[in-house]
């Protein structure tokens, strides 16, 4: 009885070295890439452009080669970018959640930038919470720093179903103005114009619709719907 009891005790405290030695699993690495010329991209390790990750933690090697750009990542609980104006090699330890992340170049955000989804996210938007082609919309930039797209009842645009929009244009401020961007789509105020102007939008795919202030866009003037068939 004795022995047998030795032995289990050896055994266990034998499993126990064997865990404790064993070494921590590395985070998958993530490549961000920004330049030369007007490109931005983040891929996996085979080299694929990132397009969906699993919650957790990753590395990110950061390479900007270009000295009029950067690479800014922004989501839930992350908000990370490299200078502008320096050429860098950073390596970032980021912990993704459920959410959507963007990464653009801070001085052309309009047209270097992309998307990717943590988890799955749901197919089937919540009851009550589409906007339908039947909704005039309200686009409003400024006057202070904020944009914002509401229906006119008030209610914020998150999920749009695919068709033709009334939308109302309220850009109040000769500092900022109203830009849409969607599948097919790609409309805008200019930055001196103040006044009110009413639009037809045809959202023909599911996709994203982003509405920005193009000079203030990576200060926050940004947001975006989906666009669902």
């Amino acid at each position: 009885m004795r022995r047998a009891l030795l032995l289990s005790i050896a055994a266990v405290a034998g499993s126990l070295l064997v865990t404790a030695g064993a070494p921590a699993q590395e985070p998958p690495t993530l490549h961000a890439r920004v330049g030369p010329g007007f490109t931005i991209s983040l891929t996996d390790a085979s080299g694929q452009r990132v397009t969906r990750l699993d919650p957790g933690t990753y590395e990110i090697e950061v390479e900007d080669v270009a000295i009029d750009h950067n690479f800014r990542l922004t989501g839930p609980g992350v908000t990370r970018q490299t200078p502008v104006e320096e050429l860098v090699k950073e390596r970032w330890t980021v912990t993704f959640v459920n959410g959507t992340y963007t990464y653009f170049c801070v001085p052309h955000a309009t047209s270097m930038r992309g998307t990717f989804t943590v988890g799955t996210p749901s197919t089937t938007p919540p009851p009550g919470n589409v906007v339908t082609p039947k909704s005039r919309l309200v686009l409003t930039s400024g006057p202070g720093f904020s944009i914002t797209l509401r229906t006119a009842a008030g209610k914020a645009v998150r999920t749009m179903k695919a068709g033709t929009y009334a939308v109302t244009v309220r850009d109040r401020s000769s500092l900022h103005n109203a830009h849409v961007v969607a599948p097919g789509v790609n409309r805008k105020t200019a930055v001196p114009y103040v006044g009110t102007q009413r639009w037809r939008l045809r959202l023909a795919r599911a996709g994203t619709l982003r509405f920005l202030c193009d000079p203030h866009a990576a200060q926050g003037m940004r947001g975006s719907a989906r666009i669902v068939r």
